[in-house]
């Protein structure tokens, strides 16, 4: 049987599992928003712990805290960050828009835990007090929101911008092996002009810089904190520059550039940064689709297809085809790309919903960021990983596409006109002829001239022949 501890808050009694850390508001929540089974995001725990630290050290510098209190919040909050207690953060995502009862709930954990580490009954909120101690100085309205960024921050810079880089720098090894490798190119899913496999490539890779380069640029606001705001922006119960300097902490702790929003109504009224960032999770998204997309597209086979693309053979493809395989990395990525647009639209209106002077879909929007981002980092490291890193090219089935392709009469167009130049080209397919043949048929072209001009590998870079 669960034993109970009774906890007290304004609101009266109410019991507690007595071998929680939690408290009263906690409990609440249970009782009340028990909604799903989409836990708060678990990087909200340490990016709280980083806060309520840096408020601990800042206002003990403020002669607002005791030594002894500021050294006890520490130290719990570094046995939070260190992985300890993670059992005592059960609360749901679906609840107050504001996440006041998470605030509450990290409050409380480090009160007890205070509590515990000084011989003081659980619950008895000494030394600590939650709301005293370790919420002084701020709201959940300023708190909440910087946590949300500290969460965000850290993720992308220390998560998701590596994956993306070793997804990017596998591609790229790929476009240089394949540098040399000259296959027909296409547009509309129909025949078009020669290219090398590299150069194709290297338009993926292409894609994942520009989207690294532009998660930076969305940081910049990200790093913008609304701590010292407190309720409505305007910093009331906070003491002066506890905003800038708690900003300063933060970034001392972090390593990152936090700074202090230079309007707190901006911030606390509305989260732009993050919906701005969540666009360009979309992007990425969008890239990635793309990518998955073409590389399954160019593997489809292995006889009846394009087949010029060879991919790792991980696992069996059906239950009832014995020796097939399938493109399920890509099927995975493709997946996860959806997930992330899917996400941004629930970003993009919760991100719409702020009303005067506080946003309340703050859990909303940190639940589907945290899963965008999750979902992008390890999708990039499994499509790399167990994808890019083993793909060959099939040069022979290249090699038959590449010599079968009509486009390439692009090459005479300049010599014997657009005109003669398309009609060798439907000569061709009619009569079920080379190019070469067609085009001395019709006598257009000598046969060294042909030879001379329709060269694919002098196509794949800026060309015109000459008569």
């Amino acid at each position: 049987m669960t034993e109970f501890r009774i906890e007290k808050d304004s609101m009266g009694e109410i019991p507690v599992p007595a071998d929680k850390l939690w408290g009263a508001q906690t409990q609440r929540s249970l009782q009340y928003f028990s909604i799903g089974d989409n836990l708060m995001p678990r990087e909200m725990i340490g990016s709280y712990a980083i806060l309520k630290k840096a408020c601990a050290i800042v206002n003990q510098q403020k002669n607002r805290l005791s030594q002894e209190r500021k050294n006890l919040i520490c130290q719990v909050c570094d046995e939070i960050l260190a992985g300890q207690h993670a059992d005592n953060f059960p609360l749901y995502v679906w609840m107050t828009g504001s996440g006041t009862q998470f605030n509450m709930n990290i409050n409380e954990v480090i009160s007890n835990r205070c509590s515990q580490l000084t011989g003081n009954p659980l619950g008895s909120k000494t030394p600590v007090d939650p709301n005293d101690h370790v919420n002084m100085s701020q709201s959940t309205n300023d708190s909440f929101p910087s946590a949300m960024y500290i969460a965000v921050a850290l993720a992308v810079k220390e998560k998701l911008i590596p994956s993306l880089q070793l997804l990017r720098n596998s591609l790229d090894e790929k476009a240089q092996l394949w540098a040399n490798i000259v296959k027909i190119g296409r547009t509309h899913l129909q025949d078009a002009t020669p290219l090398t496999l590299g150069q194709e490539f290297s338009g993926y890779v292409g894609l994942l810089d520009d989207g690294s380069d532009w998660l930076e640029k969305c940081l910049e606001k990200v790093y913008r904190l609304s701590l010292g705001g407190t309720a409505v922006g305007t910093g009331i119960n906070a003491p002066p520059d506890f905003d800038r300097d708690v900003a300063a902490e933060i970034a001392n702790l972090t390593k990152l550039p936090f700074i202090t929003a230079p309007n707190k109504f901006t911030v606390q009224g509305s989260h732009d940064a993050l919906v701005f960032l969540s666009g360009g999770l979309k992007t990425i998204a969008s890239s990635l689709y793309k990518i998955a997309n073409d590389i399954r597209l160019l593997s489809c086979g292995p006889r009846c297809g394009l087949g010029e693309l060879q991919l790792p053979e991980n696992e069996p493809g059906s239950s009832i085809m014995p020796g097939k395989v399938n493109p399920t990395q890509c099927e995975a990525l493709s997946m996860i790309a959806l997930q992330v647009m899917a996400n941004d639209l629930a970003v993009t209106m919760g991100g719409a919903g702020g009303h005067l002077e506080m946003n309340v879909y703050k859990p909303l929007l940190i639940h589907n960021l945290m899963q965008s981002i999750r979902l992008l980092t390890d999708g990039c490291a499994n499509f790399c990983q167990f994808l890019v890193k083993g793909m060959t090219a099939n040069q022979k089935q290249i090699e038959t596409f590449l010599n079968q392709s009509l486009m390439l009469v692009t090459a005479l167009s300049p010599v014997i006109g657009y005109q003669k130049a398309a009609y060798v080209a439907h000569y061709a397919l009619e009569k079920d002829l080379t190019l070469k043949v067609a085009a001395l048929q019709l006598g257009y072209i000598k046969e060294a001239d042909f030879d001379r001009i329709v060269d694919p590998a002098k196509m794949v870079n800026p060309y015109v022949a000459d008569g």
